[in-house]
């Protein structure tokens, strides 16, 4: 086990700020900038570059995001294991991130985005392993504070102030970098992950070591029989992201194309959407994590969260006005809110080799990166062969699959 734990008093600052500035300013560019500059660089084929650079991004990330995760497990240094990783990260996502700000095409624009892709996995998977280092009986304030506050800061709250950036999104990109850097840097003075120049690699305790073969434990991906629940729920994040993501990656072509907003109604419902969200986010993430320790419930929840975010899609499409905006609003915020604050801590109790948590927490938070490359190139192709009506069903169906996939797991009982 850790001995290694940082005060919550540092901590859970540390995992608000953190999440809130990598995420944020990621989803604010991924979500808005990028698509207006690539309308801007090229406006007959915005569709599928956008699917292209999603698709890019996805094995980047992929790659990226278990490299950061191992390596982060084998360092030593006065700063800790992650802190080195995730502050490099972040300034080499802010410099790539100015570049793309820059870029005269879309092949300098997709350079930029995928040097950005790989650098900002050098952020997510260490940072999220920070909640392991929270004390015992702590881990769920700890997780509430990553996912319930830090990421719906992230998600809605600079989603609000990117809209006003729309029209000069050159600048926004320039601007959401430099906030990705400092906020993480910030994160990382505030946490002060303590030294472990001192460890040593073999951490394995007994309860390891009898659960897990020394084949199965070097194995990068260990087999179904050991890693059952942590698949399910790897498997029950990328439906859930790819269902949202597919709403949240096209919302500016929603409001425009679909819902034939003008350009001030669109920034007034996408402002609104998140403001929403951001209440939602923020309740959940101060009341999520205390009452699943009081009343030690987890998988319920978490798994039940996923239908809110089907049904609110789906408000979208039949009703396809404001008021269905707003049901979404309230639908995803909620589900989305309850998600966030407790995913990471149902994965940290079903990881199978606890000496590799940067590792396994890495691969399942690509569920917040991966998902969002993966669901364009799915709704793109859905869209050109469909329409725009094709996108809501999916995220329907595979909200209820990934709900169903976390109520299937058994070493959670409820």
């Amino acid at each position: 086990m850790n001995t290694r734990t940082i005060p919550l008093k540092r901590l859970i600052p540390g995992l608000i700020i953190g999440p809130a500035t990598w995420l944020g300013p990621y989803i604010a560019m991924s979500s808005l900038f990028l698509p207006a500059l690539i309308q801007h660089l090229d406006a007959a084929n915005k569709i599928n570059i956008l699917a292209l650079f999603s698709a890019l991004g996805m094995i980047v990330a992929a790659v990226s995001n278990m490299a950061a995760g191992y390596l982060s497990d084998r360092t030593r240094s006065r700063f800790g294991k992650r802190t080195p990783w995730l502050v490099a990260g972040s300034f080499v996502f802010m410099l790539a991130m100015i570049f793309a700000s820059m870029s005269p095409n879309v092949p300098m624009l997709l350079l930029s985005w995928m040097i950005g892709q790989v650098a900002l996995n050098f952020i997510v998977a260490p940072m999220v392993a920070w909640i392991d280092l929270a004390p015992e009986g702590g881990k769920g304030s700890a997780s509430s504070a990553y996912g319930g506050l830090g990421m719906a800061l992230g998600n809605n709250g600079f989603t609000i102030l990117a809209a006003f950036f729309l029209g000069q999104f050159r600048l926004g990109f320039i601007i959401f970098g430099i906030i990705t850097f400092v906020g993480t840097l910030i994160a990382a003075l505030i946490a002060r992950e303590p030294s472990n120049l001192h460890e040593t690699t073999d951490r394995e305790d007994s309860s390891t070591r009898q659960k897990l073969s020394l084949k199965e434990a070097m194995a990068v991906f260990p087999k179904w029989s050991v890693g059952r629940d942590y698949y399910l729920a790897l498997i029950g994040k990328l439906s859930q992201g790819i269902g949202n993501f597919a709403i949240t990656g096209y919302l500016l072509f929603i409001m425009t194309d679909f819902l034939q907003k003008d350009n001030t109604s669109t920034q007034q419902s996408i402002q609104l959407i998140n403001i929403i969200m951001l209440i939602f986010g923020i309740l959940m993430g101060f009341i999520a994590g205390p009452l699943s320790d009081k009343f030690n419930v987890l998988k319920y929840p978490v798994g039940l969260s996923t239908i809110s975010l089907g049904v609110g899609a789906l408000s979208l499409y039949f009703l396809q006005n404001d008021t269905g905006i707003i049901i979404y609003a309230f639908l995803a915020g909620l589900g989305m809110g309850i998600w966030n604050s407790l995913d990471n801590l149902l994965n940290l109790n079903v990881i199978p080799d606890k000496n590799r948590v940067g590792l396994f927490l890495g691969i399942y938070n690509l569920g917040n990166t991966l998902t969002q490359a993966i669901a364009p190139v799915i709704a793109a192709f859905l869209i050109s062969q469909i329409g725009f009506s094709s996108i809501f069903m999916l995220s329907f169906v595979l909200s209820i699959f990934g709900g169903i996939c976390i109520l299937m797991i058994k070493s959670v009982s409820r």
